[in-house]
């Protein structure tokens, strides 16, 4: 065991584990991409389940699984592999790093086949602490750690290559991964619950009131505007996003836990999205 954190029911590696044990069957034999891999802990877990691992990081020195390889991969440049190539990706721990989330999602969806799974977990900034916390003071945790900055957010470099690897600057709510998901072709198969955040269950019952009633009213709000976009597919959207905003195992969690299914390749999205968009001489 490279990682002794799987078992310890705090961390998301114990969740990730737990998962891919859930799914043990379906993962037999099937190419998984594990990207960032980090130490390996999540390739060991999967090659133990039976599944074919291909890891991939911008560090790979980190990486410890004996008798496996960890090849050099930065997103942005792309994956080293063919269109349509993996049956999983799981992107662990990762987005929040990532200054190019589109380009993140839009490389995962070129390398996964046809209703391909993308298994995203991330510390949670949809939960209500995390929301209070970036209310006051624009940090992941209120008198635990300062905003992002250039000291704490810069974790290590490659001066040779000069590649910089940052810290939690780049974290994501659901709300945002779940439209540049649906700009890039995937469409959310299901949000896992991770751990409670005690501080989020506290705030609960004096906030979700507030939450629950201006979301509905923001929703009922949109759903008369955009007259020109069919009005089911305002209906979709929307209620989508206000569940979101509702729910409360988003609410409480103290991660992001989200399985994301492939539903069209990137090409295809464009005229899908086009069909509800404004002219721009009319948003200007």
């Amino acid at each position: 065991m490279v990682d002794p954190q799987v078992n310890n029911p705090k961390s998301p590696k114990f969740a990730v584990r737990k998962y891919l044990q859930s799914i043990q069957d379906e993962l037999k034999g099937k190419l998984v991409i594990d990207m960032p891999a980090g130490n390996g802990v999540t390739s060991e877990i999967l090659l133990n389940l039976g599944a074919r691992v291909e890891a991939f990081d911008l560090f790979p020195e980190y990486f410890l699984v004996k008798d496996m390889v960890c090849k050099k991969a930065d997103i942005n440049a792309g994956l080293p592999v063919p269109d349509n190539y993996a049956d999983y990706v799981i992107c662990q721990e990762g987005i929040e790093h990532f200054n190019d989330q589109l380009k993140m999602f839009s490389e995962f969806n070129r390398v996964l086949k046809m209703a391909g799974r993308l298994i995203i977990t991330t510390p949670s900034i949809s939960n209500l602490a995390a929301k209070l916390s970036y209310s006051l003071f624009e940090s992941e945790y209120y008198h635990k750690l300062m905003p992002p900055n250039e000291i704490d957010s810069v974790w290590l470099g490659d001066k040779k290559n000069k590649k910089i690897y940052f810290g939690h600057i780049f974290l994501a709510g659901v709300q945002k991964m779940r439209v540049l998901a649906r700009v890039s072709g995937f469409k959310i198969s299901k949000i896992n619950f991770m751990r409670l955040n005690k501080t989020a269950l506290f705030l609960f019952p004096f906030q979700y009131p507030f939450i629950f009633l201006s979301s509905f009213y923001t929703y009922r709000k949109a759903l008369s505007k955009n007259k020109s976009v069919d009005y089911e597919a305002r209906k979709r959207v929307y209620k989508e996003q206000f569940r979101i905003n509702i729910s409360p195992k988003i609410l409480l969690d103290r991660h992001s836990f989200i399985i994301f299914e492939k539903e069209f390749e990137v090409e295809d999205v464009f005229d899908r999205l086009i069909s509800m968009q404004k002219p721009l001489g009319e948003i200007l």
